[in-house]
């Protein structure tokens, strides 16, 4: 049955950037399809562990700073040992620093690109050794962004490291794809998030952005539950290298 294909149960799934926002939805989506769950995150996980852990689920947390690359270790070895393997990997966490470019600082530049795409890189290259030597196969999710596809404005990195994420999941899927190893991302439209909560506060910024969103409306991380599970599970088998956007109709405006 089709259905059945989307289930995750005995999966073990490690998502970043869990502690709330689109990382806790996206975690929680995959714990109601059957998933036990690695959290990563700097931030308190308590209200996004018990979450899962109410509908039955294991889950661990955590902590790392993910701007450095030694934060790996302590992540895969979680999921090894903790819970026992893993199956699928949702690099989510992120960060953006916002100034016009000709203020733009190299410390701004470097937080953002060390979280967003050096460290994606090497925990999934982690990952996939894991995956590979399991001989199971696996899923690799990445979380992309409208600035994948555009330039947007006061954003040099954010934009940069966001192209780049699309570019890798292409390239990670070309490489992992004879392992069965699917790689593909999502990129969220305009969420109601922390990081878009200046967007959200500036009224004039705030009218523009709804204004070009066919469904009238900011996302919420409940909005990429369904994506989440989708790309997580056996549902998209032939599915790779692709990145799906999902904005309430803003590329299509």
């Amino acid at each position: 049955m089709i259905l059945d294909k989307f289930k995750l149960d005995k999966k073990i799934a490690i998502v970043t950037g869990a502690a709330r926002g689109l990382g806790r939805g996206m975690a929680v989506g995959l714990a109601e399809a059957g998933a036990d769950i690695v959290l990563v995150d700097l931030l308190d996980m308590a209200e996004s562990q018990e979450q899962i852990r109410n509908l039955g689920r294991r889950c661990e947390t955590v902590k790392a700073d993910l701007a450095k690359k030694e934060s790996v270790d302590a992540i895969i070895q979680t999921a090894q040992n903790m819970l026992g393997g893993i199956d699928i990997l949702v690099n989510n966490a992120g960060i953006i620093r916002r100034a016009p470019i000709t203020e733009f600082s190299d410390k701004d530049w470097d937080d953002v690109m060390n979280v967003n795409i050096r460290t994606l890189f090497f925990l999934s290259q982690a990952a996939a050794k894991v995956m590979v030597e399991q001989g199971r196969g696996g899923k690799i999710i990445n979380t992309a962004s409208m600035l994948s596809f555009q330039g947007g404005i006061l954003v040099p990195s954010y934009t940069a490291s966001k192209s780049a994420v699309m570019g890798l999941t292409r390239l990670l899927a070309n490489e992992l794809a004879p392992h069965h190893i699917n790689v593909n991302a999502i990129a969220p439209g305009y969420m109601a998030t922390d990081n878009t909560a200046p967007l959200r506060a500036d009224p004039a910024r705030n009218k523009a952005i709804l204004d070009r969103i066919p469904a009238g409306r900011w996302g919420e991380p409940e909005d990429l539950q369904g994506i989440a599970v989708f790309l997580a599970s056996e549902a998209s088998s032939y599915m790779n290298g692709y990145t799906v956007a999902v904005d309430g109709g803003w590329l299509a405006r």
